[in-house]
């Protein structure tokens, strides 16, 4: 953890970054030795900012999840999903896609083919949201909602637009199984967000600019991780130019989970299951793919 004197932070995570296809980047912010979890989110990437080269593309290929919910939202570009339920769904800035998986789902995602032949910018964040342990073994689901389905809330050099779950009394329409807040907020330069205290666990992952929190001259730039205290209403400040981030958190889940490639449980043994099953075949299928990634050797 960076050195830091703030008594607003908890700790500050610095993502590894790894290539996800010719120089295109991801930061992972979540899980890191710093930090497991913030409320719900199990798992975090910054996608880019990057642009493919015509005739490329981002493609992850049919993979199988269980006790998560995907949680995609881009800034720039587009990526088409689709899984086994039979959902087709392309995804664009300010949109939403929660992917239920519950007891067991496959999906892919890769660069709509219009856009692989012109080259195409890529930027966003994915997560993943554990999901209690009573709802670990649910009904997979998928559910897409445009921008106009998420509400916004301007004023004051702030642009917020509610993801999921509440900010400052609204609301998003996706149906979260814990208390959330998922946010996508843009902040003009000097101007302050105050986050309050209603979520138990609170994180802000930054995607552009630079903030300040509370009184603290400490600054905090892209794609750091910064965990905020429990119980305090604190102010974040934008520098000298526009910051963009989102805030991200919830309830604290109830007990640790175990994370093994794609699964996510509060069992060691329903994820040595979820290996089996995607060895064996017993996944379903996602129509329209004929490729799928191998369970690990590791």
């Amino acid at each position: 953890m960076p050195a830091t004197s703030n008594p607003d932070l908890d700790v500050v995570v610095i993502p590894r970054t790894v290539d996800l296809a010719d120089g295109f980047r991801v930061h992972r912010a979540l899980p890191s030795a710093q930090r497991r979890m913030v409320g719900p989110f199990v798992f975090l990437d910054g996608m880019g900012p990057g642009r493919l080269a015509p005739g490329r593309g981002v493609d992850v290929r049919p993979h199988p999840h269980i006790g998560l919910a995907t949680v995609t939202y881009l800034f720039e570009g587009e990526l088409l999903h689709r899984d086994s339920l039979g959902t087709v769904q392309t995804i664009r800035p300010g949109e939403l896609n929660w992917m239920t998986a519950g007891r067991g789902i496959a999906h892919s995602e890769r660069t709509p083919a219009e856009l692989r032949r012109s080259g195409s910018a890529l930027f966003g964040v994915q997560s993943w949201v554990a999901l209690p342990k009573s709802h670990e073994e649910t009904e997979p689901s998928f559910v897409h909602h445009d921008t106009a389905a998420l509400p916004v809330i301007d004023g004051e050099g702030r642009h917020v637009r509610v993801i999921a779950g509440t900010f400052e009394g609204a609301r998003s329409p996706v149906h979260t199984f814990t208390q959330t807040v998922y946010a996508d907020i843009t902040l003009a330069p000097g101007a302050v967000l105050d986050v309050p205290p209603e979520h138990e666990e609170r994180a802000i992952y930054i995607v552009d600019g630079t903030i300040t929190l509370g009184f603290g001259d400490e600054v905090f730039g892209a794609n750091q991780l910064v965990v905020l205290k429990p119980g305090a209403q604190i102010a974040v400040r934008a520098k000298s130019t526009p910051a963009r981030f989102v805030l991200l958190g919830g309830e604290a889940m109830d007990g640790p989970r175990h994370v093994w490639w794609n699964f996510v449980s509060s069992s060691r043994d329903r994820i040595e299951q979820a290996k089996a099953d995607w060895v064996s075949g017993r996944f379903a299928q996602v129509p329209g793919e004929t490729e799928f990634i191998p369970l690990p050797d590791r």
